[in-house]
């Protein structure tokens, strides 16, 4: 059973993931470029790798750039991309004030200033929330969650989500996702280059450098998307414990979580990184071989371990 940590334990914790990422991140953006530099080298460079680090050096800079410049304009308009990506729209005070009403019950009980609201046109239920800082939180909810659920288990699924502003959480898996986007952009592009140019002439020292970028991106990927998994499934168990600590019904929120369980699955969702904030956003159901796969690889834990944990409260 997963013990809810403090707040302030957990707020501390996730900044400091924060700028550990913020870090490692970097650091594996160069070290993928110097193996790049590295393999593709002649023998005799390698032999000494000066000359490979001299180079290295120079282009040092260049990447730091790329990279800034990259996770500059994530950071600015990640907001405006999940929205798009999500098919969410501003949901206006006017048009729902039982939502607004729970939001901002729930936001005074603990000082926390409120989130914009968003809705999800889609009769799924599912919710989940983002942003990086206080002007651009947000709580989106699909308008299936909104209508199925009553007042006590939507309060519920509520304040998850605003657990995960609280907790920092929205912040430090945007962090993630941002650099995760990078290898995975490199590796696509170069997967592309050598599946549409391959009828093409080329020398063969560049079919070579091609091949080992490519198996250096997807190594890359490979790693930052650990990083990732690291920290995205044991949020969902802190998120449901402090909801539960939050609204002192954590029978409500497992009576919601076992509604999402069988309807979660929203259309139209244009990206696989903001299904991932959602509340629930589990891989097809398999058996076998495949279901340990895809629970290796799931961001979420299972929904009944969820709901057991929370019906012992």
């Amino acid at each position: 059973m997963s013990s809810y940590v403090g707040i302030h334990t957990q707020i501390k914790r996730n900044n400091f993931k924060s700028v550990l990422l913020l870090l490692g991140f970097p650091v594996l953006v160069l070290a993928a470029v110097y193996a790049f530099l590295y393999f593709t080298s002649p023998a005799e460079v390698r032999m000494e790798t000066e000359p490979i680090n001299e180079t290295f050096v120079q282009v040092i800079p260049g990447v730091l750039i790329a990279v800034g410049i990259w996770f500059g304009i994530a950071f600015f308009f990640h907001n405006r991309m999940i929205n798009r990506a999500a098919g969410s729209r501003t949901l206006e005070r006017k048009e729902n004030m039982r939502v607004y009403n729970l939001v901002e019950n729930l936001c005074m009980s603990k000082g926390m200033r409120m989130p914009k609201v968003n809705i999800i046109e889609d009769p799924a239920l599912n919710a989940f929330a983002s942003g990086i800082n206080e002007r651009s939180y947000t709580v989106t909810l699909t308008r299936g969650i909104i209508e199925k659920l009553d007042d006590d288990e939507l309060e519920g699924v509520i304040a998850h989500e605003l657990m995960h502003i609280r907790n920092k959480d929205v912040r430090l898996l945007i962090i993630t996702i941002i650099f995760v986007g990078i290898f995975s952009f490199v590796a696509q592009i170069l997967f592309r280059n050598m599946l549409f140019g391959a009828g093409r002439r080329r020398e063969k020292s560049d079919n070579r450098a091609m091949l080992i970028a490519m198996v250096i991106a997807f190594v890359a990927f490979l790693l930052s998307m650990i990083f990732r998994f690291a920290i995205s499934r044991k949020r969902e168990f802190m998120a449901d414990s402090g909801a539960a600590e939050m609204t002192k019904k954590p029978w409500a929120l497992a009576s919601a979580l076992r509604k999402i369980s069988g309807n979660y699955q929203v259309q139209n969702v244009k990206s696989d990184d903001v299904a991932e904030l959602f509340i629930e956003n589990r891989p097809d159901k398999s058996s076998g071989m495949m279901s340990a796969i895809t629970g290796l690889f799931a961001t979420h834990p299972p929904i009944d371990k969820r709901i057991k944990i929370l019906e012992q409260f």
